[in-house]
């Protein structure tokens, strides 16, 4: 499976383009790639246009590599752009309706009522748009509803869409794109806010930093990536890649489940902010806690069935002895951790050699692991390990110490850069809050199972 002609793509925000066009630096992890004379001449400043099985072949490399992306709007057109939306529900009329309206009778829709308490008000909704409806007896789960749904999908393309969200027009067809990918198994759109979300404290973090938003940039979806996972709550697929279709016995988590299956498969998921669709946040108090600690429950399931995929934190051990040493709080902690740091530097620099400037990269690349090992510490220590966290700061002044540094450096990181329309001190309330209930519902499927495959960190070469 080959890239068609036409296709184009972009160099990546975080590939770094070296010596004058004759090396790339980044992906994930970081690679360095060493350009040809021809291999050079193809690109256009930091674009590539598929002509040929060279431009061809090393299109597919960056992508594959994370280096690049496509640049959806100039991507060819499909032969047979058909689709069916399919959308499971369980009662929501109000919401259904808005969400039919926005799709139109232009495509198929089968609507999926999940064993409602009132069938009628959403059979009279789906009369209303004339659209197809699949009555399930019982509850079985959004997974098994989608599943209901998709079985009786008879074109090349399905669209699933929750209920509770509203599409913006061209969104699908500007996910559709992608497909001109042979590889692309399944494309996803920004999640962002409805605006009648709510306009309290919780909603305006929600707004900002929901988890179902993956950011403003395009990216492929892959575990150990900044995008590693995406909501089906509305996801364009390939009928032909689904083959078993989502995991019914999954109520959290079958969407995760799908992606990181695909991956395995050797499939690619596509992460493009172009197009977008209004999802209702939960935005009470207890509402959108429940929810938190609901969605934590889904790691020790998807701990069973991928365990490679699931670690909370990924360190190199070089990065991994940084932290230990910054946590001892030793008079000699610093002094070790600098040498840590330049025992990595030297070694990145040999593995560089025959740029430029091999150890200036080799800085840039030692500090900026540096800092993400921080950032993952943080993570560790206030939110998939905060009950071990609350213990050791009863009995240890130092554990209290790097508790409070750890906090309040992820909080500076995290609150420029998400660019909340709240004040540090309610975004730190609710940015606890999130962790406390993520991180309950992560111990509570890993008591429930008896394993801590969802809380181990994962050391990586």
């Amino acid at each position: 499976m080959t890239l068609p002609h036409g296709f184009v793509i972009e160099l990546d925000r975080h590939t770094r383009v070296l010596d004058d066009g004759r090396a790339l630096v980044g992906g994930f992890p970081t690679r360095l790639v060493r350009l040809t004379p021809r291999a050079r001449r193809l690109f256009d400043g930091t674009t590539l246009r598929v002509r040929d099985a060279a431009s061809a072949l090393l299109a597919d490399r960056l992508l594959e590599l994370g280096m690049a992306n496509p640049v959806v709007e100039r991507l060819p057109e499909l032969p047979d752009p058909r689709y069916t939306v399919v959308v499971p529900v369980r009662d929501r009329p109000r919401q259904l309706d808005r969400l039919l309206a926005a799709i139109g009778t232009e495509v198929p829709v089968i609507v999926v009522d999940d064993g409602s308490r009132d069938p009628g008000a959403v059979a009279a909704v789906v009369a209303k748009h004339r659209t197809r409806l699949v009555s399930l007896p019982v509850n079985v789960g959004p997974a098994g509803a989608r599943n209901a749904g998709w079985r009786l999908v008879t074109t090349p393309y399905i669209v699933f869409a929750d209920s509770d969200t509203v599409l913006a027009p061209g969104t699908v067809s500007t996910l559709l794109r992608h497909f001109a990918d042979p590889r692309v198994a399944m494309a996803v759109p920004r999640i962002t806010a409805l605006p009648a979300s709510g306009a309290g404290w919780i909603a305006r973090y929600e707004n900002g930093r929901s988890a179902l938003d993956l950011g403003a940039h395009p990216a492929a979806v892959r575990p150990g990536t900044p995008v590693s996972w995406a909501s089906t709550a509305c996801a364009v697929m390939r009928v032909d890649a689904l083959e078993g279709g989502f995991d019914d016995r999954m109520r959290v988590g079958e969407d995760v489940d799908l992606c990181w299956r695909l991956v395995e498969e050797g499939k690619r998921v596509r992460y493009e902010p172009a197009a977008t669709v209004a999802h209702a946040h939960r935005t009470r108090l207890d509402d959108w806690f429940l929810r938190k600690l609901v969605y934590g429950t889904g790691a020790q399931p998807l701990a069973e069935r991928h365990p490679a995929f699931i670690a909370p934190a990924v360190f190199a051990p070089w990065s991994l002895a940084f932290v230990a040493l910054l946590l001892a709080q030793r008079q000699w902690s610093i002094t070790a951790a600098g040498a840590v740091l330049a025992g990595a530097g030297l070694q990145i620099a040999r593995k560089v050699d025959g740029t430029r400037h091999p150890h200036r990269l080799a800085l840039r690349l030692t500090a900026g692991g540096a800092v993400n090992a921080v950032a993952q510490t943080s993570a560790l220590l206030t939110r998939h390990w905060w009950p071990l966290t609350v213990a050791g700061c009863l009995m240890s002044r130092r554990v209290r110490r790097a508790t409070a540094v750890a906090a309040l450096t992820g909080l500076a990181l995290e609150y420029r850069r998400d660019q909340v329309l709240l004040d540090p001190v309610r975004y730190g309330v609710a940015r606890r809050l999130d962790d406390l209930a993520y991180g309950t519902g992560v111990w509570l499927s890993a008591l429930r199972g008896r394993s801590s495959v969802a809380l181990r960190p994962r050391i990586s070469r």
